[in-house]
Parts: C-alpha cells; sequence; structure tokens
C-alpha cells in the first residue's frame, strides 16, 4: 500500500527524498517512507478538518489542504535538519580525523589501517564512514573510490572538497600524510575565519531577531488600536445634512472591520517570522535552512507580544473612546 502511494509522487521528487534518506543515515526504504508520510498525511487533514467542520463549522476543505500541506513540510524539515547536523558535525571533527590518519601514516600503517584507526568513537558520524571506508579498501577497493563513496553519504561541501583534494593529491603521487596535515592546517583556519565573521554579523541577528519578536508586533498592535480609536470616533460624529452640503469635505465611518485588521495583522506577522528566520540563517550560519529553528520561538515571541500589548491597550483606551 505505502509503494503504491509513493508511486503518486513523480519520479524526480523520489530520487531527491532517497538522496535525503541516505545523507540521514535512516534506513527505510524511500517507497516506504513517502508512502507512510503521504498517508499519515492524509488521515491527519481529515481528523482535523472534520472536528474543525463539525465543532466550529469551518471550511474542511482549505483546512485540510492547510493540515497536509503542514505535515508534508515538517517532516522534509525536519529531515533537512537532520542532514545539516550530520554535516556540521562531521567539519567540526574533520580535522582531528585528518590529524589523526596523518599520524597513524607516519607511524608507518597501511592506509585501510590508518582509516580504521582514526575511527575514535567521538567521531560520532565520520567514525562510521570511516569504518565503511577502511573496510572497503581493505577488501581491495581502490582508495579512491572508497573515500568518494562518503560524500554520496554525507551532504558536506567542506568534505566534499576535501575528499576531491586528497583524491587529486594521490592521483598526482603527493604524500598522503603531509597532505592531510595540510588539509586538516587549511581547515582550522578556515574555521577560524568563519568564526570571526558570524562574531562580527551577531549585531545584526539580535536587531532582526528582536525586531521580529517585540518591536514589529508591538507597532502592530498600537496601529489596530489605533484603527478602533479612529473607527469609533468617526461613527460618532454626526454633521446634520445642511451643514454637510455646505463644507467641502464629507465625514463617514471606517469600513475596514476590526477583525480584518486582526487577521491582516497575524497574516503580515507570521510572513515576517517566516522570511525573517531564513534571513537569520543565512547571516549566522551561511544556509538559509538553518533559520528554520527560529520559527517556531520567534512565532511565539511575536505573536505573544502582539496580543498582550493589543489587551493592555484595549483595557486602558476602552473606557475613554469606547472601542
Amino acid at each position: 500500500m505505502y509503494r503504491f502511494f509513493a508511486y503518486l509522487v513523480p519520479e524526480r521528487a523520489r530520487r531527491h527524498i532517497q538522496r535525503l534518506l541516505a545523507y540521514a543515515d535512516v534506513r527505510t526504504r524511500a517507497d516506504t517512507f513517502i508512502g507512510f508520510i503521504l498517508i499519515f498525511g492524509l488521515a491527519a487533514g481529515l481528523v482535523v478538518a472534520w472536528n474543525l467542520w463539525v465543532l466550529f463549522r469551518l471550511n474542511p476543505v482549505l483546512y485540510f489542504i492547510i493540515v497536509f500541506i503542514s505535515i508534508e513540510v515538517v517532516v522534509y524539515t525536519l529531515l533537512a535538519l537532520s542532514i545539516g547536523k550530520k554535516a556540521r558535525y562531521i567539519e567540526m571533527v574533520l580535522p582531528d580525523a585528518l590529524q589523526l590518519m596523518a599520524s597513524n601514516l607516519r607511524a608507518g600503517l597501511t592506509t585501510d589501517r590508518a582509516l580504521l584507526l582514526s575511527a575514535r568513537p567521538e567521531f560520532g558520524p565520520l567514525a562510521d564512514e570511516l569504518n565503511k571506508a577502511g573496510k572497503e579498501i581493505a577488501t581491495g577497493r581502490e582508495i579512491s573510490e572508497a573515500l568518494k563513496e562518503i560524500t554520496a553519504r554525507v551532504r558536506s561541501d567542506i568534505l566534499d572538497r576535501t575528499i576531491s583534494l586528497i583524491v587529486s593529491g594521490l592521483r598526482s603521487g603527493g604524500e598522503l600524510a603531509s597532505l592531510l596535515e595540510q588539509n586538516a592546517a587549511d581547515l582550522r583556519n578556515q574555521d577560524l575565519v568563519d568564526k570571526k565573521i558570524r562574531s562580527s554579523v551577531q549585531m545584526y541577528v539580535i536587531f532582526i531577531f528582536a525586531a521580529l519578536g517585540i518591536g514589529a508586533p508591538v507597532l502592530f498592535a498600537l496601529s489596530s488600536i489605533l484603527v478602533d480609536v479612529i473607527s469609533a470616533n468617526l461613527n460618532a460624529v454626526f454633521i446634520p445634512p445642511e451643514v454637510s452640503a455646505r463644507i467641502p469635505i464629507s465625514v463617514s465611518g471606517i469600513q475596514v472591520s476590526s477583525s480584518f485588521i486582526v487577521q491582516y495583522t497575524l497574516l503580515s506577522l507570521v510572513t515576517s517570522v517566516v522570511l525573517g528566520s531564513l534571513v537569520l540563517g543565512l547571516i549566522s550560519k551561511g544556509k538559509e535552512r538553518e533559520g528554520i529553528r527560529y520559527i517556531l520561538i520567534l512565532l511565539v515571541l511575536s505573536l505573544s507580544a502582539y496580543f498582550a500589548v493589543r489587551t493592555v491597550l484595549q483595557a486602558l483606551f476602552s473606557g475613554l473612546f469606547g472601542i
């Protein structure tokens, strides 16, 4: 049954999900995973839409689509974050692994033994990849092919460039130990430069976070209350017809309802938070998807600040202006 639903997805998308599962070390077959997620999303969408229609008479089709798409996006996001976490950890311990491998080679060990002995438990996912590569080399596979297989299981540009450089050095006859030591030193220097850059842009991250979490919701709350006050005052103004005929301007009530202002404000806040979180990820980590983790925090902070300020202002001005 899972495969039947999986075949409803385009082949290109299935291959993409299969690569993501390989990157994330998920052992489940891609067809089974896709079919299960689709069935779960459909079932959850039906249950939520039915309950909303029965309890609140809300449009079931609209909320079914919203719930289904939300579940698929959440699953894809969690998968992407898992892949990114694995890649970041490997990039962090890669210089130490290369240095240890070079030391093993200088001690007189063969390449496969140097790889296997470099797979320390503290290296986490990289230790598993080094173990696999070392075993493949020990069974007679060429070292360049075994190393390239690691890049097929880890989505990391740094690891890809490092292995490509090592393979190029091996093919040109370079000394592997020296090559590994130089790569380790270059990676450490690059990491120091990246840390300096991130520290220099930290002020921008703080400013954007504060603007999205506090500044924008407070201003929106003030604006919504201002609209309510103006609407209440204009509705209370009465100009006799004989007077209004003599003056060149006319005064009429505001036709925009308070509920429309609140809905527009909430939509604007959610959109700003999502886009702003992606910008935060791009500034702080260099990749937009790294900002997905900020979305939930900023949504809770932003919406809480908006409703809190709006409630306080309504309590203050309700007696004065009758809003």
